[in-house]
C-alpha cells in the first residue's frame, strides 16, 4: 500500500509538472523535455555498456540532437541543419578512436543508440505543438500523447493486478498480462473518442486510430526496455521517480510511440 500511494503521488506530481509546462509554453515544455533527454541519455549508456558511463561528446551529440529536431521541426530553423547529427556520428568515431579501452565500438554503439532512442523521440515531441494543430491555445494532440499513454499505463496496471491471469511476455516482463493489454487498449481508445468530442483536430476515426497506435506503441516500448534492463541485469534505468524508477522508466511508452505517432500525423 505504502509503495502504492509514493507511486500514486509521484506520478500525479510528474503529470502536474509536463501537462503545466505544455500549457505555460512551448519553450517551457521544449527546456523540460531537454533536461528530461539529458536525464534520460545518462540513464540509457550503463544500460547498454553494462555499467560504463556515457563520455561528454556522447551527452554533447545528446543535447546538439535533440535541439537540431526540435527547431526543426518546428521550422524554427532548417530542416537540412538535422544533417549535422549525421556528421556528429563520425565525430563520434574519431573520438572513441584516441580513447583508451577495449570498449571503443561498444561505446559507439551505445551513443548512436541513446541518441536514436532517447535525443530524437523526445525532439520530436515539440512538433506536436504545431503538427495537425487547429487550435495553438490547446495542442490537443501533444497533449493527447501524453494522457493516452498514462491511460494505457495506468488502465493495463489496474485490470493486470486485479483479473490478470494470462502472462503476456513473461520471458520479458512477467507482472504484464493479456487482460491488462487489453484493459489498456479499451480505455485508450474510449478516451481517443473523449478527444475527438472537444477537439477538431483530426476526426473520430482519426483520433481512434491515433489511440490504437498509441496503445500498441506504448505496450511495445514498455517491453522493450524490460528487455533492456532485463539484459543489464537491473530492476529501473534510475531512481530519480519514487514508485517509478528513472525518467527512461516513466518515457518508455511515450518515447517509443512519439516516432509512430508523428509518422501517422504526417500522412495524414
Amino acid at each position: 500500500m505504502k509503495n502504492f500511494l509514493v507511486r500514486t503521488l509521484t506520478g500525479v506530481l510528474f503529470a502536474v509538472l509536463v501537462l503545466g509546462s505544455i500549457f505555460l509554453s512551448h519553450w517551457a515544455f521544449f527546456a523540460l523535455m531537454g533536461i528530461f533527454a539529458l536525464i534520460g541519455l545518462h540513464e540509457f549508456f550503463p544500460l547498454f555498456t553494462h555499467g560504463q558511463k556515457g563520455t561528454l561528446i556522447y551527452y554533447f551529440m545528446g543535447l546538439v540532437t535533440y535541439v537540431l529536431v526540435s527547431l526543426s521541426l518546428i521550422s524554427y530553423i532548417d530542416f537540412s541543419n538535422i544533417l549535422l547529427i549525421v556528421l556528429g556520428f563520425f565525430l563520434v568515431m574519431v573520438v572513441e578512436l584516441f580513447r583508451s579501452g577495449e570498449h571503443s565500438w561498444q561505446g559507439i554503439g551505445a551513443t548512436v543508440m541513446g541518441i536514436i532512442y532517447v535525443a530524437v523521440p523526445f525532439g520530436m515531441m515539440n512538433s506536436f505543438f504545431y503538427l495537425k494543430s487547429a487550435d495553438i491555445a490547446v495542442p490537443w494532440i501533444l497533449l493527447a500523447l501524453f494522457v493516452l499513454v498514462w491511460v494505457n499505463d495506468v488502465f493495463a496496471y489496474l485490470a493486470g493486478t486485479t483479473i490478470g491471469r494470462h502472462k503476456l511476455f513473461e520471458s520479458i516482463s512477467p507482472k504484464k498480462t493479456w487482460e491488462g493489454t487489453l484493459s489498456g487498449i479499451i480505455f485508450t481508445l474510449v478516451f481517443s473518442w473523449l478527444f475527438s468530442l472537444v477537439s477538431d483536430n483530426l476526426s473520430l476515426k482519426e483520433w481512434l486510430v491515433f489511440g490504437l497506435i498509441i496503445s500498441i506503441a506504448s505496450i511495445l516500448g514498455d517491453l522493450v526496455e524490460s528487455m533492456l534492463k532485463r539484459n543489464a541485469g537491473v530492476k529501473d534505468s534510475g531512481a530519480l521517480l519514487p514508485g517509478h524508477g528513472g525518467v527512461l522508466d516513466r518515457f518508455d511508452a511515450i518515447l517509443f510511440a512519439t516516432p509512430f505517432v508523428f509518422y501517422y500525423l504526417f500522412l495524414l
